[in-house]
């Protein structure tokens, strides 16, 4: 997938950026660049390969260490609340900001 001028231009006009001829050469090239790459990963055969669970185990065994998951801290909703303008049911109210 190789982009032209024309999407680098609208991704610039999406972001609200004002891009120089020069930043929109080496933004065409880069983003370019990035696809190419990404496609001589997917052209690789990984049939039969596993996921890892970590880039590690690839190379030695490793044991993640992981805590138990379990509460440690008390519930302060109301503590935590009491400054809050407005607070309906335990949760805070904000105003609406999409139309």
């Amino acid at each position: 997938m190789a982009l032209t001028f024309t999407d680098i231009d609208r991704i610039a006009q999406l972001a609200q950026l004002a891009l120089r001829p020069l930043e929109r050469e080496r933004m065409h090239t880069q983003i370019n660049g990035f696809f190419d790459l990404v496609e001589q990963m997917r052209a690789v055969d990984t049939t039969g390969v596993e996921p890892l669970a970590h880039p590690v185990a690839a190379m030695q065994a490793i044991q993640l260490r992981l805590r138990d998951d379990v509460v440690s801290e008390p519930n302060q909703r109301a503590a935590n609340q009491r400054s809050a303008p407005a607070v309906e049911r335990g949760l805070f109210l904000v105003p609406k900001v999409i139309e």
